[in-house]
């Protein structure tokens, strides 16, 4: 209201300025037509004084529009204020009604959710009892129908592996017993090991000298027809070794293949070296003759008894007592030289009985073996047996695997079934959000 009425005071006072130009401006046409007549004095003076009356007017009439405009201001700001003052009631009126509606919005919208929320637990909570009741039916079927293909295949498993090892068992039983018997046999064979580990271990040597020492150690370990005593190996000579063993083999006559054995205890030269020993005096001369008398000795035994393809193409060479054994293993090399230039190994009584010992072993494994042959033979028919049943084992097997498969199938039936089952969730949810929509 007070801005429509400023506005019309405007209006007003731009037409009273408009015509009060007009007027100055129609004034100052005539000033200057009439400074053209100069003989009109008594009118300019009367167009003077209208102008001063006009202007006087003028005057007067803007002082009392500036009056009038201030008592309109004034009015107007009383309006303005006196509208502001009733649109702010205006407003706090309206802020009011429209809280008071939202309010009731809400409770609606409170009061409906809550509706919906309530159908959504009753849906949920019969979704879930069709679910239970649903998934405890399939259960139920599930151990039924699992029980009884368990029990189909207990029943043929065990009426299938009774079968087959009832039968296989009987074929072992029978096979072990001819392979017990066979093993009685190789038993009976090997009875003496134990005494060959024994004269290893605890070898008691008799007498002091040479021959009837190494006569009483080969008839201890070996029989009267392993060995040959004051055996003739050259029969173009009378030359007699003291003891020859016989190994297996054939020599071009038909003859059992000789190892000769001959006993040498040089005494004298021992003697001498033990003693210079004690002494101290004249130790590397006397070793030097012990060398000497023993690389003698071996070539004694070397010519006379060495006689391949009749004999071996070496010898041994038995010295009576530990202590002369054990001198030449100390002598630097002679051991060794012995072997390879003479062909002569050198024994002493203990390893006598070790080598004696091996030979006996050697020929009772000999033996063993023979007879091995034949056991053998029947191991070999027990495996052909057992790899038969390996073969139903597995066929066995497979059954058992087919069942697994069976029972796997089944499982993954039942988790199918459930993730169906669980896609009812999924419904209900969507349908109540079609509904809040």
């Amino acid at each position: 209201m007070a801005t429509q009425n400023l506005n019309v005071y405007t209006k007003k006072m731009e037409i009273a300025l408009l015509i009060a130009v007009l007027i100055l401006s129609a004034l100052n046409i005539a000033l200057l037509f009439l400074n053209k007549n100069k003989s009109n004095d008594d009118k300019i003076s009367q167009i003077q004084e209208d102008m001063q009356r006009i202007e006087e007017i003028l005057q007067s009439e803007l002082k009392q529009m500036r009056n009038e405009n201030r008592i309109s201001e004034r009015e107007n700001r009383q309006e303005i204020f006196v509208n502001i003052n009733y649109m702010g009631e205006n407003l706090s009126k309206s802020m009011d009604r429209l809280a008071a509606s939202q309010r009731t919005q809400l409770d609606i919208f409170s009061s409906r959710l809550k509706d919906l929320a309530k159908l959504f637990s009753e849906q949920q909570a019969q979704n879930r009892q069709i679910m239970e009741t649903t998934l405890n039916q399939l259960r139920k079927e599930n151990v039924e129908k699992l029980d009884e293909i368990r029990t189909i295949v207990d029943d043929k498993l065990k009426s299938t592996l009774e079968e087959r090892f009832d039968k296989s068992f009987k074929l072992i039983s029978e096979r072990l017993e001819l392979v017990h018997k066979g093993l009685g046999e190789m038993q009976s064979l090997a009875s003496g090991v134990g005494d060959l580990k024994k004269v290893l271990t605890n070898v008691k040597t008799r007498g002091n000298l040479g021959e009837i020492q190494l006569g009483n150690i080969l008839s201890q370990i070996l029989s009267p027809e392993q060995y040959i005593v004051n055996a003739q190996i050259n029969k173009m000579t009378s030359e007699r070794v003291e003891y020859a063993i016989k190994l297996p083999g054939q020599t071009p006559k038909n003859g059992s293949l000789l190892l000769p054995i001959d006993s040498k205890f040089p005494t004298e030269s021992y003697q001498r070296l033990l003693n210079a020993y004690d002494t101290g005096q004249n130790i590397e001369e006397e070793g030097r003759n012990f060398e000497i008398v023993v690389k003698k000795n071996a070539e004694d035994i070397k010519q006379k008894y060495i006689l391949p393809p009749y004999t071996t193409d070496f010898a041994i060479m038995f010295v009576p007592t530990e202590g002369l054994y054990a001198e030449i293993l100390r002598r630097t090399g002679l051991f060794e030289t012995l072997r390879r230039e003479y062909k002569i190994t050198v024994a002493g009584p203990a390893n006598l009985a070790a080598f004696l010992s091996s030979l006996q072993m050697g020929f009772r494994t000999l033996a063993i073996e023979k007879r091995s042959g034949e056991v053998w033979q029947l191991l070999s028919t027990v495996k052909t047996d057992f790899s038969k049943f390996g073969d139903i084992l597995d066929k066995t097997k497979k059954k058992l695997i087919e069942a697994t498969n069976v029972i796997d199938q089944a499982g993954v039936r039942t988790r199918a079934i459930e993730r169906h089952l669980g896609s009812i969730d999924s419904v209900g949810t969507s349908n109540i959000g079609e509904i809040e929509n």
